[in-house]
């Protein structure tokens, strides 16, 4: 290990810069569909070498360390993110007479931006760099801090945060109930980069007795909510039915198909429960699902109703129009309806964290003029809601709807997650055709049911579907691509989860601990070379 430890340390030019990359893409296979855990053991273990290799010139200006080392991060991203998002270029193939030429902003633009987040991980590690563990720790605050930062900088987009891949099974999830998405990736960067202490031996002992104490008590803790939380249901509970219609995105996108689409949708929402089931008391359809203005079009409303049995309720994804005064352009929220056995409209939620340029294109004015345009095909694009409202059913189940992606932002969720029931993410991952993309969507959105202790209902156009449970664990749903519907009890939140507050707590005081830890280091570091 020291051997190859010094020859990474020591690359340089172009093998360098091809290491890097390459240690950051095979980290992604960490990510699902793969769940390959042990990647990203190899991933940091070798981006701690080739940090290494910097701090082998301390002669050189701080300003050059620093540019350096953000290079490095930034490479290792780059790497890690065209792996682990090459997936959204698929989005612009479906109208590709349209969006074709984007296709490299999709795979390489983006994964480029987001890596600016990694090279500003490395940077500020650099800055405590030493010779011991205490640099893992300075990688750790490093990484945990810039994957926070990643949540809401410029919109914000936390996709594939490091902590996922520590967090691959139920019984690796539960530490996010305690620490949150980002105090398990501080926690994740130094137990995966504890092998690079073979490398180099100092600090050894030491590194690897804290790295082998987090990730027992990582699973310990995991063991013990899987084997102390109750979250049996006694079949008396709430009935929901997905449908998961698996409808081609370009089949969605042409007006002449309107009608037949509806029609499938309810088709599926009519089929009679298995032998001996009860029936549904609420059926789900996916984002965008209603391929009509509702309040536009009785008809619909009525057929819903001829649909639906008495006290049954539809819970659809829809495009919502609202006129703000005569004589005005009409705007557009993407919503969830809710919809009684009678045609009736109960309820609504529109979507608060809008998808940058999928559904409004940022400095809209400005882009227009080089020709960027939105990939939705209404004018305008749409309006992001003020607030969320929640919907509260006839029978007092209260639902927290989260609309496409706003499932992967942990600080989408507020206070009054205490007030749900569950959890509702309902979307529309055929954009990404049959790609990780909607594995990991769905894996993310796991983890908002572990953090809150709130079970999650959660509908794709084609998939994944499925109810799952407090802990994060699967109680029924729908495979990828499979078209069909599934019906579930919901399962009971769980009591004496963290909140938010603590969670963000905790994740802080972990982030100063390993800066802490850096410090001591580096401080000693200089002491023993004066």
């Amino acid at each position: 290990m020291e051997r190859l430890a010094g020859k990474v340390m020591l690359l340089w030019g172009v093998r360098r810069v091809a290491l890097a990359i390459a240690a950051g893409a095979f980290g992604a296979l960490a990510l699902p569909p793969f769940g390959v855990f042990g990647a990203l053991f190899i991933s940091f273990t070798l981006l701690v070498w080739l940090m290494d290799g910097l701090a082998s010139h301390p002669q050189s200006a701080l300003l050059a360390r620093l540019r350096s080392a953000f290079f490095l991060g930034w490479l290792f991203g780059l790497g890690y993110f065209v792996a682990g998002l090459w997936w959204l270029g698929n989005a612009l193939l479906v109208e590709a007479d349209q969006f074709a030429w984007a296709l490299p902003l999709a795979v390489f633009g983006l994964p480029a931006f987001l890596a600016l987040f990694y090279g500003l991980a490395t940077s500020l590690a650099s800055l405590l760099w030493s010779d011991g563990f205490g640099r893992l720790s300075a990688l750790a605050a490093g990484f945990g801090l810039a994957e926070w930062l990643r949540s809401f900088l410029a919109t914000g987009f936390p996709w594939n945060a490091i902590g996922y891949g520590a967090m691959p099974i139920p019984l690796m999830m539960q530490s996010a109930a305690a620490v949150g998405l980002f105090g398990v990736t501080t926690l994740a960067v130094f137990v995966f980069s504890a092998p690079a202490l073979f490398g180099t031996r100092r600090g050894l002992r030491a590194g690897l007795a804290m790295a082998s104490l987090l990730f027992a008590a990582h699973l310990g803790y995991g063991a013990y909510r899987l084997t102390t939380v109750d979250t049996t249901h006694d079949g008396t509970g709430t009935i929901v039915r997905l449908v998961q219609p698996v409808l081609d995105q370009s089949r969605k996108l042409e007006n002449t198909d309107r009608a037949e689409i509806f029609e499938e949708h309810l088709a599926l929402s009519a089929l009679p429960p298995q032998a001996g089931e009860r029936r549904p008391d609420v059926i789900v359809w996916p984002e965008t699902s209603v391929p009509f203005i509702l309040t536009e079009n009785q008809d619909a409303l009525a057929r819903i109703a001829g649909v639906l049995q008495d006290g049954q309720i539809l819970i659809a994804g829809a495009v919502r129009v609202e006129y703000a005064a005569a004589g005005t352009a009409p705007r557009f929220y993407n919503s969830v309806y809710m919809i009684d056995s009678n045609g009736q409209i109960l309820g609504a939620s529109d979507k608060v964290h809008l998808t940058p340029f999928g559904e409004y294109v940022p400095f809209e004015d400005w882009l227009m003029d080089w020709g960027v345009d939105s990939l939705v095909a209404l004018p305008g694009g749409f309006t992001a809601a003020a607030t969320r409202s929640l919907l509260t059913l006839p029978n007092a189940m209260t639902l927290y709807p989260l609309i496409c992606y706003e499932a992967i932002f942990p600080g989408e969720i507020g206070s009054d997650i205490r007030q749900a029931t569950a959890i509702l993410n309902i979307t529309n991952d055929a954009w990404f055709g049959d790609t990780p993309g909607p594995y990991q969507h769905f894996q993310q959105a796991r983890l908002r049911a572990v953090e809150t202790g709130v079970p999650l209902i959660r509908d794709a156009n084609s998939g994944i579907s499925a109810v799952v449970d407090p802990l994060g664990r699967v109680v029924t749903g729908l495979a990828f691509n499979r078209k069909g519907v599934v019906d579930s009890e919901v399962p009971a939140s769980t009591a004496g989860n963290w909140d938010s507050a603590a969670r963000e707590i905790h994740q802080w005081l972990i982030l100063f601990s390993m800066f802490l830890i850096a410090w001591i280091a580096r401080r000693g570091l200089k002491s023993a070379t004066n």
